[in-house]
């Protein structure tokens, strides 16, 4: 089995208890000054970030796990809820909840924090049909463009080298901002670089960016209100656009090793 062994993943966890204690302890400002900002040295968080970490590692244990969803809020933003009980979920709950599908996104994550989940027992034990990443808006007030690509593609070698059998499906990271404008054109030379990683075999890469823009290249906030995250009509749009790739890959299931 690929990863750390039990000793050696508590003797992590303890030590990444400390740092969040020591972060907790002397403030987020602390924090921000001695945190790593290499996206491509795993790293974890402080707060409750370390037990939504231990909650996947247990949702790992459990196994039945077909189709994986990694990355940050956008991603983790597929079980949200209002207080009618609608929103993304229902989306979610119609595509991928029969596909046994678990949904491993950390609002905040960027690549370094993904790196670190994936290498410290996040998918330990399990063999998805098909992984789904989308990873990287998070780098971008801190990271170049070659940066975030870099981080990116460290997450998909790590998951070729810990899930052999599982295809990926590497989407762009999404559009953001009202308007076009310096952030965007950053985010495009990010996908213009990992897009080279589809291998036509194990990686599929996809941009389905363009499809929550507006002809003139703005974004409605019926899609995203704060021009990042999406509503529920944004998820429809994603899963709408995904599901002709995402059909196939899971009809392959798996590749040989």
């Amino acid at each position: 089995m690929h990863g750390l062994s039990g000793s050696l993943r508590s003797r992590t966890l303890v030590l990444a208890r400390a740092i969040t204690l020591i972060a907790v302890v002397t403030g987020p400002s602390a924090w921000a000054q001695t945190a790593p900002e290499s996206s491509t040295t795993p790293a974890p968080r402080a707060g409750l970030w370390m037990q939504r970490h231990e909650a996947f590692l247990e949702r790992a244990k459990q196994g039945n796990i077909d189709l994986l969803f990694l990355g940050d809020s956008i991603t983790n933003g597929w079980s949200g809820r209002d207080k009618n009980g609608e929103g993304p979920i229902e989306v979610w709950e119609r595509h991928y909840a029969p596909r046994n599908a678990a949904n491993f996104g950390i609002g905040g994550d960027r690549t370094q924090h993904v790196l670190w989940r994936i290498e410290n027992g996040e998918i330990d034990g399990i063999s998805p049909k098909v992984a789904v990443l989308m990873i990287g808006t998070n780098n971008a007030g801190a990271n170049s463009s070659d940066e975030i690509a870099e981080g990116i593609e460290a997450i998909v070698k790590s998951l070729r080298q810990r899930l052999p059998q599982t295809k990926i499906l590497l989407l762009a990271v999404f559009p953001r901002g009202e308007k076009p404008g310096p952030v965007r054109e950053k985010l495009a030379a990010v996908n213009e670089r990992i897009a080279k990683l589809d291998d036509g075999q194990t990686v599929k890469y996809l941009d389905i960016g363009p499809k929550f823009l507006n002809e003139d290249g703005t974004i409605s906030k019926e899609i995203m209100p704060d021009f990042l995250h999406l509503k529920r009509k944004g998820y429809q749009i994603w899963a709408d656009a995904v599901e002709p790739t995402l059909w196939s890959l899971l009809d392959e299931a798996t590749v040989k090793p």
